[in-house]
């Protein structure tokens, strides 16, 4: 328990996939002058030096975002990914070093507006640390708690607003988590239909990672008018040992409806732009009610 670090793993080719649909997501909810609320169930430590010990020894970052970097100014690249690294941009100033790394609630933070209300949950003694002097001189519009995200998601639904995000982002480091992220959105989806849910999960050599997406498609066909989206990058086969991260998948419900279109150019120049082997691929399926 707890060993998990996302440190070793930001800028990866998870993260680029996960913060590029929740860039897409924040964009969509701010073309209306309503306020609205994100909920991070998993906020992790909020913003990830590049060049620390923890990601220089992993090294993922370099097939993920570092790879991208340098094509942030290119306006051919696809528009889903261009909106990633102006976000990645947003952190590192003008120079063309990239240090900075922001996690979902960075992002977040930096695309929300006043009125608008951030809302994060940290279980991990190290991480909630880390995201409280984050935060710290951030007096409106950002709640921090140690608390169990899983377990306060209900509780604090639906949000005043009537609009929101609610992003769901385990470590997984549990088998354990994959049943609670669908028992979660079994409490919270009924009690705010209208929200739209991101859930990410790690493509991994394990039942439980393979079972998921399933799941969750049962989960949402019982949700009265319910659409959903459905998005894996993969980069490269699975070891032989079983071992290690080798695709990810986000699923969403209640997607906006321009979203599928973004994934279907950006997700076919993933796979060549940073795809490892010949298995790398993706997939993207949605289902409209």
């Amino acid at each position: 328990m707890f060993s998990y670090r996302h440190g070793f793993h930001a800028g990866n080719h998870a993260d680029v996939l996960k913060h590029m649909v929740l860039v897409q997501l924040l964009e969509h909810l701010l073309q209306k002058d309503k306020p609205f609320w994100v909920v991070d169930t998993h906020a992790g430590g909020g913003l990830y030096d590049l060049t620390s010990n923890y990601a220089t020894k992993s090294g993922e970052s370099e097939s993920g975002i570092l790879s991208l970097w340098p094509m942030r100014k290119d306006r051919s690249i696809p528009e889903a990914v261009r909106g990633l690294l102006k976000q990645v941009a947003t952190v590192n100033g003008q120079g063309d070093e990239l240090k900075w790394y922001p996690g979902s609630p960075q992002i977040a933070a930096q695309m929300l507006r006043e009125g608008d209300h951030l809302r994060l949950f940290e279980l991990h003694p190290t991480e909630i640390k880390l995201l409280e002097q984050h935060f710290a001189s951030v007096k409106r519009g950002v709640s921090v708690a140690h608390q169990d995200g899983f377990s306060t998601l209900r509780a604090i639904l639906p949000p005043p607003p009537r609009r929101g995000l609610i992003h769901i982002d385990p470590p997984y480091e549990s088998k354990d988590d994959y049943r609670r992220v669908v028992q979660t959105l079994k409490d919270a989806a009924p009690k705010f239909s209208s929200g739209t849910y991101a859930i990410w999960y790690p493509e991994v050599a394990r039942r439980e990672a393979q079972q998921l997406p399933g799941q969750l498609k049962r989960m949402a066909a019982e949700l009265p008018k319910t659409d959903w989206l459905h998005a894996t990058l993969r980069v490269k086969g699975a070891e032989r040992d079983g071992m290690g991260l080798f695709g990810s998948g986000m699923f969403v419900i209640n997607p906006p409806y321009t979203l599928y279109d973004k994934l279907a150019e950006a997700l076919p120049w993933l796979v060549e732009t940073i795809g490892q082997d010949e298995h790398a691929a993706y997939t993207l399926e949605a289902q409209q009610n």
